[in-house]
Parts: C-alpha cells; structure tokens; sequence
C-alpha cells in the first residue's frame, strides 16, 4: 500500500532528499555562521577590547559570543530578509527544487561578502587556487569565502588598534605617575584597571562599540 501510495504521489519521494538536506545543513551551520557573516570581525573587536581594558576573563567567553551573534544577526538582517524571500519562501511553497533554492540562498550572502572584500586578496587567493582570473562577482566560493575571512580579520585588527591606543596612554600614565612617586614595588596594573573601568563605562564604552563595529560594515 505504501509503494502504491508513492507511486501515485511522486512528490514525496524527495522527502528523504529534504530530511538529508535539511541535516546536512544544520552540520554546516556553524561553519557558514563564522565564514559567511559579519560574525569574525564583531567577536574579534569585542575580544581586543576586553584585552585592551586588562580584565582578560571578564566579561565571560559566553557573555561576548552571545553579544556577537546578537549583533551578528542585526547587521545581517538586511541579507537574512533577502535569503528568506528569494530562496526560502519559494522552496517551502514547493516553487524552486533545492539546488535553485540553495544557489539563490547563496547569492544575498555573496552580495554581502563582495561589499566587505578587497579585490586585491580575491585576487590573492585566486592565485593561490590556481583559478582563472575573473571579475569579484564571478569570484567562486573557495576564492570569495577566505578572502573574506582575512579582510574580516584585518578590519578587526584595525578597529582594535584604534581601540587599544586610550588604554594604552592610561597605562603609561599610571606607570609613569608610580615611578614618579618611587612606588616601584607597586604593580601598575592595579592601579590601571580600575581607571580603565571607570574611564570606559563613563563614555558608554559598550554601546559605542557596538554602534562602532556595527556602522562599519558597507
């Protein structure tokens, strides 16, 4: 009866097909989460910054990944209402197979990753696959994703620097300052953190990084 059933209903023998596809991607979610968004420079600024004040265990891993993906998924809202128009809602309508519907999944989060990317490390990278050169929208994934990746990391670099530099004169200042007095036995840093502290949290340190890191992607 159910072989009747599925012959009289060919449809449903892509469910299977559906349940696989839907497992394969929740593997890989993780994996598209840090490659494909805006995920790597967010939690790399936020990190720099707890380095920067000194207090290297607070605020917890747990805190900072969780504000991350927070902000991740405000900055990649825009790209998300795309994927779920163009791809998501036609496939769950039973409009588009699954290869369409992946490849136009695809294309918002490409159109992201291009706006962030250098031509010079598409270029870079293509070298290094041994691809033929070809426009930045022709770019294939293995090209586009790591190029990604490192411009990612060096914006981040780059907003942590800026960053790191007031911290930086706080602790110069408080060495200096110690020296001065012939507190030699006295370690800096004890005397830095909590100026830091109070420093950061009377301009509103958080949100202005957060507003910071968020406003400079394009």
């Amino acid at each position: 009866m159910d072989r009747l059933t599925l012959l009289a209903h060919p449809g449903h023998a892509t469910l299977p097909l559906d349940v696989l596809a839907g497992l394969t991607l929740l593997g890989v979610a993780p994996f598209l989460l840090v490659m494909t968004t805006s995920f790597v420079r967010i939690v790399v600024v936020l990190s720099l910054v707890r380095s920067a004040i000194g207090a290297s265990s607070l605020p917890p891993n747990a805190v900072l990944t969780g504000l991350a993906l927070v902000l991740t998924f405000v900055t990649m809202s825009p790209t998300l209402e795309r994927i779920s128009h163009e791809a998501i809602d036609p496939y769950v309508g039973g409009k588009l197979s699954q290869r369409v519907a992946l490849e136009r999944a695809f294309e918002p989060l490409r159109d992201f990753m291009l706006r962030q990317t250098r031509t010079q490390d598409l270029a870079a990278f293509a070298r290094l696959a041994r691809a033929e050169p070809s426009a930045p929208r022709a770019a294939p994934a293995w090209v586009l994703l790591p190029a990604f990746v490192v411009g990612e990391l060096r914006n981040a670099f780059a907003i942590g620097f800026a960053l790191y530099l007031p911290f930086v004169a706080i602790d110069l200042a408080v060495a200096s300052i110690l020296m001065g007095l012939g507190m030699f036995m006295l370690s800096p840093p004890i005397v830095s953190l909590p100026c830091k502290l109070l420093l950061f949290v009377m301009v509103d340190g958080w949100t202005l990084v957060c507003t910071g890191v968020v406003s400079s992607f394009r």
